[in-house]
């Protein structure tokens, strides 16, 4: 089964991480910084500002102090690549759509694979991600 045209599809779509970057850009400037952060943690424990400063850092490739939408997508897509191989493979792919909430068949993964440009045994890479993320 193909998820081009899946319910799975839809809700990948849905639930891409454009979604998920406008959540935490509370301001809705077009970028996530120190202040949106501490807003989206609102006094999780071990949330201070040192931790918060870290975790745009990590991110922040371009060192302007602030997160953007492409910095935010390459982040992601660090955390899914679990071996950190460079690709996004049938373990790692399967492992994001469960944490995601989002049931998907060994098929379908594979499917969503192929359809970034990858094969079953490579994964695929940013690139291809961002492809299959914008079904």
């Amino acid at each position: 089964m193909c998820p081009t045209g899946s319910e799975l599809s839809r809700t990948v779509a849905k639930s891409n991480l454009r979604s998920a970057f406008d959540v935490i850009d509370a301001d809705g400037d077009g970028r996530i910084s120190h202040a949106d952060l501490r807003a989206f943690y609102g006094g999780v424990p071990g949330s201070d500002d040192d931790v918060i400063g870290s975790m745009i850092t990590a991110a922040d490739s371009n060192r302007n102090g602030y997160v953007e939408y492409d910095e935010f997508e390459r982040e992601a897509f660090r955390v899914m690549d679990k071996d950190g191989d460079g690709k996004v493979g049938l373990a790692d792919l399967r492992s994001y759509l469960q944490w995601a909430g989002l049931e998907a068949g060994d098929e379908d993964v594979r499917a969503m694979i192929r359809l970034g440009g990858g094969d079953e045994s490579g994964g695929v890479t940013f690139e291809g991600l961002l492809k299959i993320l914008a079904v």
